[in-house]
């Protein structure tokens, strides 16, 4: 086993759960970075139906052309036409109020963002979860790669993906849609100080674990006898920045041929995010 620095607040390498800590009270209504009026719209099937089963959100407009009303299933059918706001419109009609080049399949949605969390909401949100991670990302900007991200998290129940306010993207139809869905299940939390939140994670017993291509042990080796721990992935082309780095208690890499330098933040993220999926349950 890797010998490691303890995190504060662990005092060995199987950190003991404590209770479970309810959410923060009083939040204000997550906004993050401003949308313009056509980002704000959640457009196609996977990003709009899962906001409409989502009882968090409270449905502003939703349009639909009629020939995607017959196509949904009959409970999804009940379920939409008793909403007020529901609009039958015209797929043109969608298309103009959308960025240029959005796929929307005929559905699209204005709903309310949905409550913000804050980083003392991390370990109740780990608690509630069926694995023990949650995700930090360093300045990754591309909602795609973001959205992407969130879907894969979903997919190996990472708890919480948290990111910066700053160099990182608001929650667009482009983001939603990438994370098919995942947007809904899987919550966003936005600091002011990444740096302070990894300080604050520590203090509640996180290992944090950052994505290196250049670190001497694979993620494998890095999370094994972790509890409670925080992945760390840095930007699209710089990676990690120097800080950040240097908050994490373990480095990790992922065991890659020559061939090839390096992946996609997106891809990174999901091979890591089944590791530590994996050695969750086999713990």
């Amino acid at each position: 086993m890797t010998t490691r620095k303890p995190p504060k607040g662990q005092k060995s390498n199987f950190f003991e759960k404590g209770g479970k800590p309810g959410f923060s009270k009083g939040k204000k209504e997550r906004t993050g970075p401003q949308n313009s009026q056509k980002d704000a719209w959640l457009y196609g099937d996977h990003a709009v139906l899962a906001a409409l089963s989502n009882p968090d959100r409270k449905i502003r407009r939703l349009l639909l052309t009629k020939s995607k009303l017959d196509k949904l299933e009959l409970d999804m059918q009940e379920r939409v036409q008793k909403i007020p706001t529901l609009e039958l419109v015209s797929a043109d009609d969608i298309r103009a109020l959308l960025p240029d080049q959005a796929i929307h399949q005929g559905i699209a949605l204005m709903a309310s963002p949905l409550k913000e969390l804050d980083i003392e909401d991390v370990v109740a949100l780990v608690d509630n979860s069926p694995g023990n991670a949650v995700a930090i990302l360093d300045q990754v900007t591309d909602p795609h790669n973001v959205g992407a991200i969130l879907r894969s998290a979903a997919a190996f129940n990472i708890a919480a993906v948290i990111l910066p306010d700053r160099h990182s993207p608001p929650v667009t139809g482009v983001l939603a849609r990438s994370a098919s869905g995942a947007v809904e299940t899987v919550p966003m939390v936005r600091v002011g100080n990444l740096s302070r939140a990894m300080d604050r994670l520590a203090e509640m017993g996180f290992w944090r674990i950052g994505m290196d291509g250049t670190a001497a042990q694979t993620l494998e080796q890095a999370v094994k006898g972790t509890d409670r721990l925080a992945i760390v992935l840095g930007s699209e082309g710089k990676g990690l920045r120097r800080l950040t780095s240097e908050k994490c208690d373990l480095l990790g890499k992922l065991p890659m041929s020559d061939s090839i330098e390096s992946l996609n933040v997106s891809n990174a993220a999901a091979i890591a995010f089944y590791e530590i999926n994996r050695a969750n349950q086999v713990d």
